[in-house]
């Protein structure tokens, strides 16, 4: 309810508010996230290139100042490959899950 009544659906416009509502459904407690884009590219029924464009202009965007969602690239200990991308949903976002905001 905050994300309407702050205005920060309108401002951040439908293609960005679907792309983060695509792209939490795989949040943790902590907020954070582990989706591939081709996973969110399915979700959104859209090509991967294309939700990667929207990936960009998700983290690029800021509201007040701040952005939503941080985007981190991880390697993996053990063998420093890279890993899946971390998404982490900020509590900005007026995102809830598990019963709090992250």
């Amino acid at each position: 309810m905050d994300a309407v009544h702050s205005g920060l659906i309108a401002d951040m416009g439908p293609e960005r508010w679907q792309t983060l509502c695509t792209i939490a459904a795989f949040m943790n407690a902590n907020g954070e996230c582990y989706p591939t884009q081709y996973m969110i590219a399915d979700r959104l029924k859209v090509k991967r290139e294309t939700a990667n464009r929207r990936i960009k202009s998700l983290c690029e965007y800021r509201w007040n100042g701040k952005p939503l969602v941080v985007k981190e690239q991880v390697r993996k200990t053990e063998t420093q490959q890279w890993d899946n991308v971390r998404y982490t949903i900020l509590p900005v976002s007026h995102l809830a899950i598990f019963g709090h905001v992250t």
